[in-house]
């Protein structure tokens, strides 16, 4: 039986059939829709005590920064116990706080005070994999016939012809080598798909679900309003965990998440998280979804009727400045998740902590030494080794490798948060944690909150329209599944989405309609100048302009069908 969901990021609460959409269909409201969510990283938020890490009373003194800037529901990245292998991802105990983040009164305080200025805390839920400290997999490890034994992915050897000791499939881990890793002691590999002390709880045993069930309630009885959900489309792995396809020619181990991305029962123990406890509350969730481009495989995770999550992060769009695709407009255009085959995509809104001061990457002068994430340090020691190897000296040039990771490597994003010009950007008075970046003498946040003309001022005031009008909010298109699983029959449900781009080399424009009140957005992608005429099938005199990031005179287009976009310039019009 097909089913129907705006396939944005999180669908409505409604559901019809596909094959006689009833004509008043008119998708329900949700507060989690609406909201603005704001994502702290909180090692690098602001420190309360000196000690050159963030934490919970940091984040607590900067709530009325957070209050102000309109931000509904705070998201904070993983603050549990943890050795930090993976930056807090790789957790040791779900129902205690790292003591470098405070204490349980503490993260008590932090959500009585966040709920006093009328705002929600989402926790992050990790529970695809723990960390190699934690008791669970201490008892795990110790014996094959403990009982918690089979809380992992255990496998036996492998050996090829020579009598040698292979792992159990060719599996790569995402942060480079094997997927495997051999304990001497009990004689059997563990499955990690990210680093080694990450090992992968085995979702296939009930105890193993009903452990994270009483995590996901522990928080929730203390008054979590929701979770983010670390790869939540990894916890279900293909049947027998066969080899994967060679994809790298002449690699030992080959990229596998055709086997452990959206797997035989992940659906099956998402509709169980959701009957035993996300049902019982009106909580957020959102779902990251990695190694998923597929919208029919996404929109699983939301169809109402499926009982599973709100939303789910794809990162298709993440590819659009690689290599193979090119920093080009099209590229965007393309992209079945903007503007392409589903054309409804608003979805909730998130800010990560710093976007809203144009806060941008550390400078190409860093060196490796600077650098945190494991990813990086792990693909930094892969080619360093492989260079070395083959060039047979200690002397290899890097510098393209660190090119690249100026570009995209994690840890720009986690940097220390700019609070304003004093030593360490005022955000510890002791030694960070990581380095600031130089550049916070002129952007920080107590110089944009005296400057109307600020980024965090344009930031508020989008902010503000956002929540003025549903037209900015809403689904824009209700898709319904039909005859098969990859095609679609689109109805005009709910409002209406218009691309007016009509080839243009740089500017991307649309149109998105809401019973009588329409909102055009014009974006020059391009740092140059350009020109933008205006379809003639439309009547723009009544729209006003509303938004853009340029200040300066002009409300209409009552002038012209021509419109001159300067470098990078955005505008927001509106018709209610």
């Amino acid at each position: 039986m097909a089913t129907s969901s705006p396939l944005t990021c999180g669908a409505s609460s409604n559901h019809v059939s596909s094959t006689s959409p009833p004509a008043a269909f008119m998708p329900t409201k949700a507060w989690w829709k609406e909201a603005v969510i704001y994502q702290i990283y909180p090692i690098s938020f602001f420190d309360s005590n000196g000690d050159g890490i963030g934490d919970l009373n940091g984040i607590h003194a900067k709530l009325d920064y957070l209050r102000d800037l309109g931000v509904d529901v705070i998201w904070l990245s993983p603050i549990y116990r943890s050795p930090l292998a993976d930056m807090g991802y790789d957790i040791s105990d779900y129902e205690n706080i790292d003591p470098r983040y405070g204490t349980l009164a503490d993260w008590d305080n932090l959500l009585k005070g966040v709920h006093e200025r009328g705002m929600k805390l989402m926790m992050d839920l990790v529970v695809n994999h723990t960390s190699d400290e934690h008791d669970w997999f201490l008892r795990s490890r110790s014996s094959k016939s403990d009982p918690k034994r089979d809380w992992y992915i255990w496998r036996p050897p492998k050996y090829d012809s020579a009598g040698n000791r292979c792992t159990p499939n060719n599996w790569k881990s995402t942060f480079q080598g094997p997927a495997w890793d051999y304990d001497e002691k009990t004689g059997e590999y563990y499955l990690h798909i990210y680093v080694a002390k990450q090992p992968d709880l085995n979702w296939d045993n009930p105890d193993v679900r009903e452990a994270a069930w009483d995590v996901m309630r522990f928080w929730i009885n203390r008054g979590c309003d929701g979770f983010r959900m670390d790869v939540i489309n990894l916890i279900s792995k293909a049947e027998g965990l066969p080899d994967a396809p060679i994809t790298v020619p002449g690699d030992e181990y080959q990229p596998a998440s055709m086997h452990f991305a959206n797997g035989p029962r992940v659906h099956e123990y998402i509709k169980e998280m959701h009957s035993k406890v996300l049902s019982k509350q009106d909580l957020i969730t959102v779902g990251e979804t990695p190694f998923t481009h597929d919208a029919s495989q996404l929109a699983a995770y939301v169809l109402p009727a499926n009982k599973e999550l709100n939303m789910v992060f794809q990162f298709e769009l993440m590819d659009i400045d690689s290599p193979k695709e090119g920093q080009d407009i099209a590229a965007l255009k393309t992209k079945k998740w903007s503007v392409d085959e589903f054309r409804n995509i608003s979805g909730t809104q998130f800010v990560y902590q710093g976007q809203e001061l144009a806060l941008k990457n550390f400078p190409r002068s860093w060196g490796i030494q600077e650098y945190k994430d494991v990813a990086s340090l792990n693909y930094w020691n892969s080619v360093l080794a492989q260079r070395r190897a083959e060039r047979g000296t200690e002397d290899v040039d890097m510098s393209d490798t660190l090119d690249n990771f100026q570009k995209k490597a994690r840890d720009h994003s986690r940097v220390p948060m700019q609070w304003d010009d004093s030593p360490n950007a005022g955000f510890t008075t002791g030694v960070p944690w990581m380095r600031v970046n130089e550049d916070h003498g002129k952007w920080n946040a107590a110089s944009q909150l005296a400057d109307e003309n600020s980024v965090l001022a344009f930031w508020k005031q989008a902010l503000g329209i956002r929540k003025q009008y549903d037209v900015l909010v809403r689904e824009a298109l209700i898709l319904f599944l039909s005859r098969s699983i990859d095609e679609y029959e689109r109805a005009q449900i709910y409002g209406d989405f218009t691309d007016i781009s009509h080839g243009h080399p740089s500017v991307f424009a649309y149109v998105r309609t809401l019973e009588d009140t329409k909102a055009m957005i014009l974006l020059n992608f391009k740092e140059e100048e350009t020109e933008f005429e205006l379809p003639d099938a439309h009547r723009w005199d009544d729209y006003v302009l509303t938004l853009r990031n340029y200040q300066e005179e002009g409300t209409s287009f009552r002038t012209s069908q021509k419109v001159r976009l300067r470098g990078f310039e955005s505008r927001l019009y509106i018709r209610a």
